[in-house]
């Protein structure tokens, strides 16, 4: 495929050289085009002001609808599923409040062991917000055979299967159109968090049927610290009036938005969901780095992570355990590495050597090459420096 990396700002090391950045999975680089996508936007505000709603270069009103089909074909989805809104874990109770109706016989959520710290968090402050107890609400399973075992047996006390596209410490990938299934054999709702797999995985939301998703776009999607999120309400729970929601003005319908009436009427699709006026700063970094996606594809991009996962194994093998599965299937382009007893340690001496990665209680170095802008060299260097600083 075409090289995207010199169309990203690669931090330098002391000695001038550039990094070794393979934290994709937790950061995304910066694109070259960011700052001109930004500058417009600030400059429609500085010659327009208030206009700049309806005469902008690309008018704000309806900024968000330039992401829509860029978004829908990276999840696969259709432009009414999606939006680009709030940030992940506020999309996440925006969804539990239309998506989680317990009851006292149907009130269960369903996660994967070690989910998100926020998504749990997320979830047990929604179960006592019901007035439910955690220790009754809250099942944990290791994946899709076990969710499957306990559906099968206790599957009518389940609302909600929420799991993790990928698991932010192993690196594993689930089966989602496998979860969605078992869920929806049983009547449960299913969503899922694509925090780590959105911009990472070939993924098909409308076809696997999944009630919603969401999802953050400053990983592997490169939208800048903290940048905005994303959100998948499948198109089946697009008019159905009788979902709770809490709604704001954003959320109303276009047609009719600015007559300020006193009754909300929702927008269709996922963009019924919107609360607030979108910042468009922020969308106009993320654009910078969705046209990128759009041009490549999610295919090219899943061959070259691939690509570059098997060779980071291959060259890791001998010298640590690797915790996430060996199956490319059952992974994205990041691998967690066991280095027991000295992983900080050893993330420190990287990182003064130049090599840029992360580390995770108790003992796991997580190695991310972003196919959009690692390299077989980055892998080779980074390789080098751990065999060397791990032997000090």
């Amino acid at each position: 495929m075409t090289s995207y990396r010199d169309r990203f700002h690669i931090p330098k090391a002391p000695d001038g050289g550039e990094i070794v950045y393979l934290c994709g999975h937790s950061l995304g680089l910066q694109p070259k085009t960011t700052r001109d996508y930004i500058e417009q936007e600030l400059k429609d505000w500085e010659l327009l002001g208030v206009d700049g709603h309806f005469r902008a270069r690309h008018p704000w009103v309806q900024y968000n609808q330039l992401l829509s089909e860029q978004t829908a074909r990276l999840v696969g989805a259709m432009p009414v599923e999606v939006v680009t809104m709030n940030s992940l874990t506020v999309n996440l109770h925006l969804m539990m409040v239309s998506f989680y109706r317990p009851s006292p016989r149907r009130h269960r959520i369903v996660m994967e062991e070690n989910a998100f710290p926020s998504d749990q968090y997320a979830v047990k402050s929604q179960i006592r917000f019901h007035g439910f107890d955690v220790p009754e609400s809250l099942v944990r399973v290791s994946g899709e055979e076990e969710l499957e075992d306990l559906l099968g047996r206790e599957g009518e006390s389940v609302a909600l299967v929420l799991f993790g596209g990928i698991n932010y410490a192993s690196g594993r990938a689930f089966d989602l159109a496998r979860v969605t299934e078992a869920g929806h054999r049983k009547g449960c709702v299913v969503g899922f968090d694509l925090a780590h797999a959105a911009g990472n995985l070939i993924l098909k939301l409308h076809d696997w049927n999944a009630d919603f998703a969401v999802w953050c776009t400053y990983k592997y999607l490169n939208g800048g610290p903290g940048s905005i999120a994303g959100c998948f309400v499948h198109e089946r729970h697009a008019s159905d009036e009788s979902l709770p929601r809490l709604a704001g003005w954003w959320g109303h319908e276009l047609q009719s938005r600015f007559r300020m009436g006193p009754d909300f009427h929702a927008a269709p699709g996922a963009e019924g969901w919107q609360v607030s006026n979108p910042p468009i700063v922020a969308m106009a970094a993320l654009r910078a780095s969705m046209d990128m996606f759009d041009e490549a594809g999610m295919e090219q991009l899943r061959a070259r992570s691939v690509e570059l996962t098997g060779y980071l194994e291959s060259r890791m093998e001998p010298h640590a355990s690797i915790l996430t599965p060996r199956d490319p299937q059952r992974r994205g382009a990041q691998l967690s590495i066991q280095v027991p007893g000295s992983v900080r340690t050893v993330w420190e001496r990287l990182a003064g050597a130049g090599v840029v990665c992360d580390w995770r209680e108790p003992d796991i170095l997580r190695v991310a090459p972003a196919p959009m802008y690692n390299t077989i060299e980055d892998i080779d260097r980074f390789i080098d420096q751990f065999v060397r600083l791990r032997s000090r």
